[in-house]
């Protein structure tokens, strides 16, 4: 979807930016936003740049950097840490061969650390895109991996 199509959603006052930034940040492959597409965001809603860049950079789920297609993100509060959170990070860094932060080569994983996923009682717990994978082991986590490796090549 164009960045036009999804402003033309919304009434033109600053209220609404953080759903325009979810909302055209969803249809982006790699999940960011360009500093062209805020500066449209700007003008249409007739604020500054330096606004919407502020809120870009203030809240964590928004991005200006590409990231993979499919975003890993390991919980990383105290249930999922002591219920061996790290075991799970392991296991997702050497298949992936990437560090927390980083993108695969391929641009089909990014890895990042979350708050708290809300699934304390089934820690540790990993999201990827909207799905949340629970009671996690390092052999769920490969068998998670390969079902989305499998899409890609689908």
């Amino acid at each position: 979807m164009q960045l036009r199509e999804i402003l033309e959603k919304y009434p033109k006052t600053e209220d609404y930016l953080i759903e325009i930034l979810l909302d055209y940040q969803k249809t982006k492959v790699h999940h960011y936003l360009s500093e062209e597409e805020l500066k449209e965001i700007a003008n249409y809603l007739n604020v500054s740049e330096s606004k919407v860049s502020s809120v870009m950079t203030f809240y964590t789920f928004f991005s200006m950097k590409p990231k993979g297609e499919y975003v890993i993100q390991i919980c990383h509060d105290v249930p999922c840490y002591l219920n061996d959170q790290n075991s799970v990070q392991k296991t997702l860094t050497n298949l992936l061969n990437i560090e927390i932060g980083e993108t695969t080569e391929d641009k089909m994983f990014t890895l990042e650390y979350t708050s708290c996923l809300g699934a304390c009682d089934k820690a540790p717990a990993m999201r990827i895109g909207e799905k949340t994978f629970t009671s996690l082991t390092p052999n769920k986590v490969k068998a998670i991996l390969a079902e989305y490796r499998g899409k890609k090549h689908a």
